[in-house]
């Protein structure tokens, strides 16, 4: 008998009252295994300052409003607080109201919904996109849809892969295939060693967040065409951040045309809220028809997607945000590196610097927030492995480099403070 069936057995034989006290106690040991383990997650209570980001306002632990910045926002551009972006959402407020008033199939269908799928398919080089109320829902609704579709389908699956990338192959109940991260030879050896009349989809990601490397995309497109796959992208770091018009790593490598799904969201770089996927005709018609995490959800209000759909237009048409991103997370990584902290090496706009403890990581960013005013979230198990806890910074095109130099300088208080060590 399993631990959970005992445990269920155990409180089925106590009385009511007791049963409520069962309960509670096994909730109290999974929040204080959380907090014995230094991963015990808190949410900071804040509010941005509108045209001023990376300015905010923090309200926990204070007499009112303290001003703090924000180093660790995934509106990595700050289009979040774009004037064209606003404008087009308080448009679309006053034009259709709040709400969509449903899902796709009933009332939740818009103008504002089809001219986003334009753009993003455009954006892409696909002949159709479908839009998903978050990033999480579109690759697990997608993944998990396009296995069960596919008899016999064989996923293979990036090591590093994000949670709902996991949760839709999971969901799928396909077979699967873990291959090392970005190790061609493994994936390949994985490929050639199942059989060839299955159908398969190799699910990988283009830049991969906590580390910030970036995947060989022309590479796995040749194993992928070598042994009969297709191809599933995850593009949510990467979309609006890479590219003559931000459509990613795909886009700068000139490599979407090889891929058989490329996946984004709108909540990171875009700055709003929404996922999203593109792709040929079929394979779009097939999720919306198929996948139930697109058919029973309520559509994204017509007002973020006014605000998504300005951001994709104006960031194909300018690359001036991008360029000041790319600037100020290379002047941060410099700056980290010759004070001796353990930045980690990226080629990316993402700056992880390794802790590698999960009491010290959330010290450090304590730290930083009550004395300093610098907001960074410690970046703990299950997100990264045990023993790799660090601080994932996102420098904007809007850190200054005096906010460069005031947070080195106070990174470098805290680690001698709590004895860690620096690099000669």
């Amino acid at each position: 008998m399993t631990s959970q069936s005992t445990t269920a057995a155990a409180i089925a034989k106590v009385s009511a009252p007791d049963r409520k006290m069962r309960y509670d106690a096994i909730f109290d040991a999974a929040l204080a295994k959380l907090h014995g383990e230094g991963r015990y997650r808190v949410f900071i209570d804040i509010l941005r300052n509108k045209g001023s980001f990376p300015d905010a306002r923090c309200f926990a632990g204070h007499n009112g409003p303290k001003p703090i910045t924000v180093w660790c926002s995934n509106d990595y551009l700050s289009m979040g607080q774009h004037p064209k972006v606003i404008a087009a959402m308080e448009e679309a407020l006053h034009d259709v109201g709040a709400g969509s008033g449903g899902t796709r199939n009933i009332g939740g269908n818009t103008h504002y919904h089809l001219d986003l799928e334009a753009e993003l398919a455009d954006l892409h080089g696909k002949e159709g996109a479908l839009l998903f109320t978050s990033g999480y829902i579109s690759n697990e609704a997608t993944l998990s849809t396009l296995a069960r579709v596919l008899p016999g389908c064989v996923i293979f699956s990036d090591a590093l892969n994000h949670a709902s990338m996991i949760a839709g192959i999971r969901n799928s109940g396909c077979e699967k295939k873990v291959w090392r991260h970005n190790d061609l030879e493994h994936l390949e050896q994985l490929l050639a060693e199942t059989n060839p009349a299955l159908p398969k989809l190799i699910a990988f990601e283009s830049v991969y967040s906590m580390d910030g490397d970036v995947a060989p995309i022309h590479a796995i497109c040749d194993l992928a065409e070598k042994y009969g796959a297709l191809t599933y992208l995850d593009e949510v770091h990467a979309v609006g951040m890479y590219g003559p018009r931000g459509g990613g790593i795909s886009d700068r490598d000139e490599a979407a045309g090889r891929i058989t799904v490329i996946e984004g969201t709108l909540a990171k770089a875009i700055g709003v809220m929404g996922g999203y996927i593109a792709a040929d005709h079929r394979v779009i018609d097939v999720i919306r028809s198929y996948a139930p995490g697109f058919i029973f959800t309520t559509s994204l209000s017509p007002v973020l997607v006014a605000g998504a759909l300005a951001s994709v237009r104006h960031l194909k048409s300018s690359s001036a945000e991008r360029e000041g991103q790319q600037a100020s997370a290379a002047r941060l990584k410099c700056a980290l590196a010759e004070a001796g902290l353990p930045v980690m090496a990226s080629t990316t706009h993402i700056v992880p610097l390794m802790v590698g403890d999960p009491v010290k990581a959330k010290k450090i960013s304590d730290i930083l927030l009550a004395e300093y005013g610098v907001y960074v979230q410690p970046i703990n198990y299950p997100t990264v492995p045990r023993g790799t806890e660090r601080l994932r910074f996102t420098p904007g095109p809007s850190h200054s480099v005096e906010m460069v130099r005031d947070l080195t300088q106070a990174l470098v208080e805290i680690w001698h403070r709590l004895d860690m060590r620096l690099a000669a």
